[in-house]
């Protein structure tokens, strides 16, 4: 399992109602509805990812989440998932608040562009970055926007966002000094003042 899927796992509670926006292939909704009998349920834009869903017996629309989640009421989930998708959307503020509005908790998770090899590549090599976080070439990213930790907590504070719990992985662990130098990705659980 990945680790920032083990992370969330940690912090979903048993029984939980969770929301997955861009859930993927559905891989850490059927972990949750297994090993921690989760409610969930999924939005996916990607056709072919959304069967996948389906196949894993999961409960996932094809939509586009930057339309906003208008079908659903206020706090009608403990959790909504962000996870790799907030570099590919182009109404991040839109989708981070309709997040915050429908769910209790929000986790967000997305690969820290100020990671050390990204600074390095960039400046010894003149070359968009390309390490674990960061996979793919200029030309075949999904990527639209590069966002680093400290720009996430500016926007939560500029936002009157609190953020509850902070995780920030690296290669095989946690990093707790520097992240956003060292860290590869972090993990944000935030909720609405």
């Amino acid at each position: 399992m990945k680790a920032d899927h083990q992370i969330i796992s940690q912090i979903i509670s048993a029984g939980a109602h969770v929301l997955d926006l861009g859930c993927g292939s559905g891989e850490l909704l059927a972990f949750l509805t297994q090993e921690k009998k989760a409610l969930v349920q999924g939005i996916e834009l990607d056709e072919d990812q959304m069967h996948q869903c389906v196949e894993r017996g999961l409960t996932v629309l094809q939509g586009d989440i930057e339309s906003g989640l208008v079908d659903y009421p206020d706090k009608s989930f403990d959790f909504v998932i962000l996870n790799q998708i907030m570099q590919e959307i182009k109404k991040a503020d839109f989708v981070i608040q309709e997040s915050l509005r429908v769910g209790k908790r929000v986790i967000v998770g997305f690969p820290n562009f100020a990671h050390i090899t990204a600074r390095l590549t960039l400046l010894l090599a003149g070359k968009t970055p390309i390490n674990e976080a960061l996979p793919h070439y200029w030309f075949e990213t999904p990527n639209i926007r590069f966002l680093t930790i400290n720009d996430f907590i500016d926007y939560c504070s500029k936002k009157n966002i609190i953020i509850e719990q902070k995780f920030f992985l690296g290669k095989s662990k946690l990093i707790n000094f520097l992240p956003n130098l060292l860290a590869l990705n972090a993990l944000f659980v935030i909720t609405k003042k």
